[in-house]
């Protein structure tokens, strides 16, 4: 995620007007509005809210796996970036895992040279080294 003028604070916070917004005018379940929560949820993580980034991807996840069910592209996305923000927070052993159950379905919906399907092979690689490194660093 590039940052523009207004840093990752101002963008969270144009977000946040935006959402308010959508919802008031789409409704908690169109496209656009789960869209906006995403957007929100990303620039909250890359504005040092790993945390709250996490939480908010979890609770975006319930409602596109409502919505969109399990299989549609963005329900794919937002488990991506649960595993991620999970990772950002500190736990490389649940993202890893994370990252393994969304491969073996990127593997199934979209194929193994996908371009998604790649990138979770990568992030499920990078957080498994992750964990390997914070073993290591344990004892």
């Amino acid at each position: 995620m590039r940052v523009r003028a207004g840093g990752t604070a101002g963008g969270a916070a144009t977000f946040e007007g935006l959402l308010a917004d959508v919802m008031r005018v789409l409704g908690p379940d169109h496209p656009d509005t789960l869209n906006a929560r995403h957007n929100l949820a990303a620039w909250w993580g890359e504005a040092g809210d790993a945390a709250g980034a996490a939480a908010a991807f979890e609770e975006l996840l319930t409602d596109r796996l409502r919505v969109l069910g399990p299989d549609h592209p963005d329900t794919l996305s937002a488990r991506k970036n649960l595993a991620r923000w999970w990772g950002e927070a500190g736990d490389a052993a649940g993202a890893a895992a994370a990252f393994e159950k969304l491969l073996a379905d990127r593997l199934r919906v979209q194929g193994p040279d996908h371009p998604a399907t790649l990138k979770a092979r990568h992030e499920l690689a990078r957080w498994r080294s992750k964990t390997i490194d914070d073993e290591s660093t344990d004892s």
